[in-house]
C-alpha cells in the first residue's frame, strides 16, 4: 500500500506514447537521455510564460527534432516567426549541435493536465486562496469534457507554520486501469512561504482494444503549424503599419 506509480510511465507503450522517440548503441544511450532532460528543462524555463505542455524529441540520423506543444505557439513562434530562429539558435548553442524546432497547438486547454496544474501553481503565487483555485480549476476541466479531475497541494497551504497536503476530486478517476486515458501533471508555486507542489490527474474516459490516447494537438503537421502562425505575425504587422 502507499506506493504510488506515476500515470504515464504506467502507460507508456500500451496507450500513450513515448515523449521521447529514437535508438541508440550502448555507449550513446546515457549520453542521450542526459541531453533530452537537459533540452526539457532549458526550453521550459525559458518559454515558460508559453504554457508548455510537454517537449517531444525525435532523433534522426542527421539532427534531433523538438516538437513543442504549447497553449500559446504565437508567443513561441514570436513575429515574423522571429521568436523560433531565435529559440532554435539558442537551443543549437546550447547544444552545440543542429536541431530543428517545430511548434504544436493544445486543442484543449483545460483538459491538459500540466497546463491545469501551472494555471493553479500561478494563482497560489498571486495569493488565491488554495481551495478557491483548486475548485475553479476543477470546474472549468470538467465543464471542457473530462470525465473526472484530482488535485492535490502540498506545502505550506495559507501560510500555515506545519506543511500538509489537502486534495479534492471531481467524477471519478481510475488510477489502475491500464485503458483509461488518464493525463497527469505537476508544477510548483514559488509563495512567500515557500514551495507549493500541485498534483493534477485527469480522467479522459476508457479506451477500446487497439485505440490509443488523444494527443491533444491541433495540428498534426508542426511545420505547417508554425508557418501559419508566423504569417499571421507578418499580417498583423503589415496592418499595424
Amino acid at each position: 500500500m502507499g506506493q504510488k506509480t506515476h500515470p504515464n510511465g504506467f502507460r507508456v507503450g500500451i496507450i500513450k506514447p513515448w515523449t521521447s522517440t529514437w535508438y541508440a548503441k550502448i555507449k550513446d544511450y546515457a549520453g542521450f537521455v542526459a541531453e533530452d532532460a537537459k533540452i526539457r528543462k532549458f526550453i521550459k524555463k525559458k518559454l515558460y510564460a508559453a504554457g508548455v505542455s510537454r517537449i517531444l524529441i525525435d532523433r534522426k540520423s542527421q539532427n534531433t527534432i523538438i516538437t513543442v506543444v504549447t497553449a500559446k505557439p504565437g508567443i513561441v513562434v514570436g513575429r515574423g516567426g522571429q521568436g523560433i530562429d531565435e529559440l532554435k539558435q539558442e537551443v543549437s548553442k546550447y547544444l552545440g549541435k543542429m536541431v530543428v524546432i517545430n511548434v504544436v497547438e493544445v486543442a484543449r486547454i483545460d483538459v491538459d493536465a500540466q497546463l491545469v496544474s501551472e494555471a493553479i501553481a500561478q494563482q497560489l503565487e498571486k495569493r488565491v486562496a488554495f481551495r478557491r483555485a483548486m475548485k475553479q480549476a476543477m470546474q472549468r476541466t470538467m465543464r471542457a469534457g473530462a470525465q473526472g479531475i484530482k488535485v492535490m497541494v502540498s506545502g505550506r497551504l495559507g501560510g500555515a507554520e506545519i506543511a500538509r497536503s489537502e486534495w479534492a476530486k471531481e467524477g471519478r478517476i481510475p488510477l489502475q486501469t491500464l485503458r483509461a486515458d488518464v493525463d497527469y501533471g505537476f508544477a510548483e508555486a514559488d509563495t512567500m512561504m515557500g514551495k507549493i507542489g500541485v498534483k493534477v490527474w485527469v480522467f479522459k474516459g476508457n479506451l477500446m482494444p487497439g485505440e490509443k490516447a488523444d494527443a491533444n494537438i491541433k495540428s498534426k503537421s508542426s511545420k505547417d503549424n508554425s508557418e501559419k502562425f508566423a504569417r499571421h505575425s507578418r499580417n498583423k504587422a503589415v496592418e499595424a503599419e
